[in-house]
C-alpha cells in the first residue's frame, strides 16, 4: 500500500467486523441466521455471510501477515503513487462508511431484522427510521459499498470482479424481497416506495 499501513488497515477491519458483530447481536438478538427456502434468496445470503465472515477477516489477516500482494495476483499496479494513493484513500472511506451504515440500519431495525428476501412476520414493522428514511435497503447498500470499498483499499480486480457479481444479485433479490413487502403491508409500503430510493440517496 502506498499511503497506509498493511497492518494497521488489517487491525481495523478486524474491528470493524467484530463492532458489526456485537451490534447484531444486540440490536437484533442473534449473530447468523438461517436462509429460509429459495434459491435466490439461500444465494445472495451465503454470497453475504462469505464475504464478510471469511473474505474479510482473511483479507485482514493478510494485511497483518503482509501478504495480500503475495496472494492475490490481480492487484492493479499504478505508474504513479499518486493515483494508488487516492484510489486507496477513497476505497478506505467507502469501507468505513459502509461498516456505520450497515450497523446504524441494524440498530434502526431491532427485531424487524430478518435475512434478505425475507417475507415479513406478523410481528414485524414497516421501519421508516434512520437510513430507511431515504433509502429501502439500506443493509444491500452498506453491503456493496464494504465490498466496493475493500475493492479499492486492495487495488484488487478479484474483488471489484466480486462487487460485480454481489451488486448483480441483490438487484436480482430486490424485486423478490419488495413484493414480499407490498404483500405485507400494502397501502402502508407504496407512499414509501415513492418518496424513497433503493439503494442510493437521489439516484438510485
Amino acid at each position: 500500500m502506498y499511503l497506509f499501513d498493511q497492518r494497521t488497515i488489517g487491525f481495523l477491519i478486524l474491528i470493524l467486523l467484530a463492532a458489526l458483530v456485537v451490534i447484531k447481536r444486540f440490536a437484533t438478538g442473534s449473530v447468523l441466521d438461517k436462509p429460509q427456502d429459495g434459491f435466490l434468496m439461500q444465494l445472495v445470503n451465503s454470497v453475504n455471510l462469505f464475504f464478510l465472515l471469511i473474505v474479510n477477516p482473511l483479507a485482514a489477516i493478510l494485511m497483518i501477515c503482509r501478504n495480500l500482494e503475495v496472494i492475490d495476483p490481480t492487484r492493479i499496479q499504478f505508474n504513479s503513487s499518486g493515483l494508488a494513493a487516492i484510489l486507496e484513500t477513497a476505497g478506505l472511506a467507502v469501507y468505513v462508511i459502509g461498516y456505520l451504515l450497515m450497523g446504524w440500519a441494524l440498530i434502526c431495525l431491532e427485531k424487524n431484522y430478518q435475512l434478505g428476501g425475507s417475507t415479513p412476520r406478523k410481528s414485524d414493522e414497516l421501519v421508516f427510521k434512520g437510513p430507511y428514511r431515504f433509502l429501502r435497503h439500506p443493509m444491500y447498500a452498506a453491503a456493496l459499498q464494504i465490498s466496493l470499498g475493500l475493492a479499492g483499499l486492495t487495488r484488487s480486480w478479484a474483488f471489484l470482479a466480486f462487487f460485480g457479481l454481489y451488486l448483480f444479485l441483490i438487484l436480482l433479490l430486490i424485486p423478490v424481497e419488495e413484493k414480499g413487502l407490498r404483500e405485507a403491508y400494502g397501502r402502508q409500503y407504496a407512499p414509501y416506495r415513492q418518496r424513497t430510493k433503493k439503494l442510493l440517496p437521489l439516484v438510485y
